[in-house]
């Protein structure tokens, strides 16, 4: 039923852990995995002409190099595994927008994804990717704790 899962990663120990259950899910169904990684861009815009900025490209090169070490981690849990796997590595602000996307242009009938379970004003001001993919997929999403 399940051929192509998508699995959105962003290197922390709650992703590891579902890309454990997603590798097993894999094996079971038979199925690849398309591992997803998304650098988000240097978030600071000077405010005034005085102001000390840290070098954007630099940050970008990191946050390139953090998404594909990531991206790595799958690719080494799906090789020991004997699961397919695709990697991608996206640049954007918006990661839930990418997610969507991939999952979209690998044919994934499913996404397999972390939720950090933020709470209070941390879910207000920063968020949940999670929520953002439910609410803009019409995949099924396995979200894991």
């Amino acid at each position: 039923m399940f051929k192509n899962i998508l699995l959105p990663t962003d290197g922390s120990s709650l992703s590891e852990k579902a890309t454990a259950i997603a590798v097993n899910f894999a094996q079971i169904h038979g199925a690849r995995i398309v591992g997803v990684c998304v650098a988000q861009p240097f978030p600071f815009v000077p405010m005034s002409d005085g102001a000390v900025i840290p070098d954007a490209e630099v940050f970008d090169t990191q946050m390139t190099g953090a998404a594909r070490a990531s991206v790595e981690k799958v690719a080494a849990a799906c090789a020991a595994a004997g699961v397919p796997f695709e990697g991608v590595i996206a640049n954007s602000p918006s990661p839930y927008e990418e997610i969507v996307a991939a999952a979209e242009k690998y044919n994934c009938d499913i996404i397999l994804m972390a939720s950090h379970g933020r709470k209070g004003l941390n879910k207000l001001f920063l968020g949940s990717e999670t929520q953002k993919v439910l609410a803009h997929t019409e995949l099924p999403v396995l979200v894991l704790r």
